[in-house]
């Protein structure tokens, strides 16, 4: 089966070409004949007999774009595609909950995730029998290509479908127990807090902030829970260290490359420990929480700098994210690209000369002294790496410390960087621009809302009241079916999917913000978020206490989720536990109380088990623990003060030591380390080789988590028998206690001393008698030297 072509043999537009969302229309003119998310393509699946092929991405992503012009473009890739497979096309922001649920088969499987996904269904229930990630055109060392993935796929299907089937129902079974088990609730308080902050604490970066080395996300969700818990700091060593931990993080993000110095915005993440150069896209979350957190510490710390970045950052989503006009009118846009002509960053980077040519001889001495450039080039394309080096321009201090090494009054140097950032915008506006994804959810505006009144009051700048309020009515009045219900996504002048419980918690969490601001005239905003509320009540509450992510009567999803990891955007349930806080204070009503403990004590298993994973649960716990102060018994929670240590948690202590922090490699002479394991008590790990009992389970792993040109060995131990006691099941082999085994590293044949800085990691799955945990990789704190020259993981 191929896709037609017309008359001037151009492809003709697949079934995407009829979708709103960005990323679905930049494969409308695939040759893939590509469906949409639907009862047309399983239907299609069903009668043909043959798999899903599903791919999960979104229209900002680098390597999704890179996927589409290696594969999904090529020809005789697509004839391959769908003579075998029905393809399915998906917008992982539009379908949170499909992603949701086929990225935990993708973590299941291979222990790591990412965009874009793919994945192989079985057409019947929908369940995946195999995930991964991006696959090249191209042969690469350790991944197949993608048409060999493809060959694979259907040679699995045809000659061994029962296999496929079998799989499909352990990975489903997998998926079910990570995103909706439910348990009895238990005791949470004060030392789940305690328990992630020193979490926090220990993976904190002194030099450079963060948590945890590189790529290095900004965390919101970490950070406001340090924000939050530093106001009850027990003694002054605790809050000197959660003072250091939130306040060099600020500074650092908001000084470096990850911020965009000239435009204002922060970028996803950075790819370096330094927060310099980012992975250049800009997400409308991201910004909103971002611009939250700096004006909430501004307004803790009285502090001038946080100020600005939240200002400018505000600035910066009423110029860029949404529609010309009146702020917020029609809402406001997802996201803007990485790439320009397939470039990574293109629209950000300068050289001196780029700037000499842009700036008054003085300005741009200045503004080359002040953002780096004289030091140096910061990036080269590390896809493209024929182009000449430039610059991410970023600050090496803060205003204030860097206008007393300059000799200038702070106002002074602020006013010129003002001066310098306006003519380096204006320049860069007439360059080609990044790709804006125009969409409107539901959710990211609620976050946006809850910072545009926050900036409003911290201002006193109306502007910023008057862009959320706009927004706000634009999704109560033109983001609804005839029926009332919420929906999620608007785009040219429609709107449509029912909306998910991160949709309504976080529009409730957006309107009392706008109904609290000092702006607020009227309650019709706390009016709009008591009904949003109740809606969110009637699709998604859970009879035995808290929220479900889906609705009831979703028949394309295998699982009903109800998710509680808190990440780059916080879980539903945790933002809906603050929503209904907010309404509780708001409006004084025991009903919006008793529904939030309803939702702490379905959460209260995972805050217990992994309080790390759990942070925004954690921060809206503080806040009923200071309830409890006031009103008693009315809010009971209890201790956990001697409760031995949770399962998930465990996860994360499983220690990891290795006998070297640094190797030297030559093309002669490989390099070896030990490495040790140790599993905590009450769990085993999964051998190497588990054995035939062991299929589903993720076996221990050492290999590259980044990075290209070595080969990597080890001496993995046997490990123990152990009998599940499962009738048809196999034993499987396991570790516990401590294990140790040696690591040996060699160069990659044809690779010599450009090995493209290898970063080594362990992945492994721990369980228990009853339950196995999601994998885990860990990168490890292992240097690689070639000849002298050392490689930065």
């Amino acid at each position: 089966m191929t896709q037609p072509h017309d008359a001037g043999g151009q492809p003709r537009a697949n079934r995407l070409a009829g979708e709103s969302s960005p990323y679905l229309l930049q494969h409308a003119y695939n040759p893939v004949d590509w469906y949409p998310w639907g009862s047309e393509a399983f239907a299609a699946a069903r009668e043909r007999g043959v798999p899903i092929f599903l791919s999960i991405g979104y229209s900002t992503c680098y390597w999704c774009h890179v996927m589409e012009r290696e594969s999904f473009e090529d020809e005789a890739t697509a004839r391959v595609m769908n003579e075998h497979f029905v393809c399915i096309k998906v917008d992982r922001e539009e379908r949170p909950d499909v992603d949701d649920i086929y990225m935990t088969a993708t973590q299941v499987m291979t222990g790591r995730g990412g965009w874009p996904m793919s994945c192989f269904l079985e057409p019947e229930k929908l369940r995946p029998f195999w995930c991964g990630t991006y696959f090249p055109k191209e042969p690469r060392p350790g991944m197949p290509t993608f048409v060999q993935v493809l060959g694979g796929m259907h040679e699995v299907w045809t000659q061994r479908k029962g296999e496929a089937i079998q799989q499909s129902e352990r990975i489903a079974q997998n998926v079910i127990q990570n995103l909706a088990t439910t348990r009895e609730p238990v005791p949470v308080g004060q030392v789940q807090i305690t328990q992630a902050i020193q979490h926090l604490l220990r993976s904190f970066d002194r030099i450079h902030g963060g948590f945890g080395g590189a790529p290095k996300f900004p965390q919101a969700s970490n950070l406001f829970l340090l924000l939050e818990a530093r106001k009850d700091a027990g003694d002054d060593d605790t809050r000197t260290a959660i003072d250091a931990a939130l306040r060099t993080t600020l500074d650092k993000m908001a000084i470096g490359g990850v911020n965009d110095q000239v435009g204002g915005g922060f970028h996803r993440y950075s790819v370096d420990n330094t927060w310099t150069v980012p992975h250049f896209e800009k997400m409308l979350y991201d910004n909103a929480q971002l611009a939250t957190l700096y004006a909430r510490a501004a307004a803790s710390d009285d502090d001038a700098f946080y100020r600005r970045t939240a200002r400018r950052t505000l600035d910066y989503t009423l110029r860029e994210m949404t529609a010309p006009g009146e702020p917020g009118a029609t809402g406001f846009f997802s996201a803007q690209d990485a790439e320009v002509n397939h470039r990574e960053g293109l629209n950000y980077l300068w050289t001196p000369e780029s700037v000499r040519a842009a700036l008054a001889p003085e300005d741009a001495e200045l503004a080359i002294t002040l953002y780096g450039l004289d030091q140096g080039t910061n990036f080269q394309d590390p896809h493209h790496p024929d182009d000449p080096a430039q610059n991410v321009l970023r600050l090496s201090d803060r205003p204030e410390h860097l206008a007393r090494a300059m000799g200038l009054s702070e106002d002074n140097l602020l006013a010129t960087i003002d001066r310098i950032n306006a003519a380096l915008y204006d320049v860069r506006a007439t360059r080609e621009q990044p790709h804006l994804d125009d969409k409107v959810l539901t959710a990211w505006n609620g976050l946006l809302l809850e910072a545009l009144a926050g900036g409003a009051d911290l201002f006193d700048d109306v502007r910023f009241f008057e862009a959320g309020d706009h927004a706000a009515r634009y999704i109560l009045e033109h983001m609804r079916a005839e029926d009332g219900t919420l929906l999620r996504v608007a785009r040219a002048g429609s709107a449509k999917t029912p909306a998910f419980l991160e949709d309504h918690a976080m529009l409730i969490t957006g309107l009392v913000a706008l109904h609290r601001s000092g702006f607020s005239r009227n309650g019709w905003r706390l009016d709009a978020a008591v009904e949003i509320a109740n809606l969110a009540h009637d699709a998604f509450a859970d009879p035995q206490g808290g929220y479900f992510d889906t609705r009831a009567d979703q028949d394309d999803l295998f699982v009903r989720t109800r998710t509680s990891y808190d990440g780059a955007v916080p879980c539903a349930s945790s933002v809906m536990l603050g929503a209904l806080i907010d309404l509780h204070e708001a409006t004084g009503e025991d009903v919006w109380l008793d529904r939030a403990i309803g939702t702490l004590a379905s959460l209260s298993p995972q805050i217990s088990d992994s309080p790390a994973s759990t942070v925004n649960a954690l921060r809206h716990l503080l806040r009923l623990l200071r309830l409890h102060q006031e009103l008693g018994d009315r809010v009971e929670f209890g201790e956990a003060k001697n409760a031995p240590l949770p399962v998930a948690a465990a996860q994360s202590h499983v220690e990891v030591h290795a006998s070297a922090e640094q190797v030297k490699l030559d093309e002669q002479t490989p390099a070896s380390f030990m490495l040790r394991l140790v599993v905590p008590e009450g769990m085993h790990m999964v051998a190497a080789d588990p054995g035939e009992g062991g299929e589903g389970l993720i076996p221990l792993r050492v290999g590259l988590v980044r990075g290209r040109g070595v080969a990597v060995y080890a001496d993995y131990p046997e490990g123990e028998l152990l009998d599940l006691g499962i009738e048809g099941v196999a034993p499987i082999r396991v570790h516990h206690g401590t294990i140790e085994f040696e690591v040996a590293i060699e160069l990659a044949p044809g690779v010599g001393a450009t090995p493209g800085n290898p970063v080594l990691g362990v992945t492994f799955q721990v369980c228990t008698q009853r339950e196995c945990l999601m994998p885990r990789t860990v990168e490890l704190d292992v240097e690689i030297q070639l000849d002298g020259a050392l490689q930065n993981p």
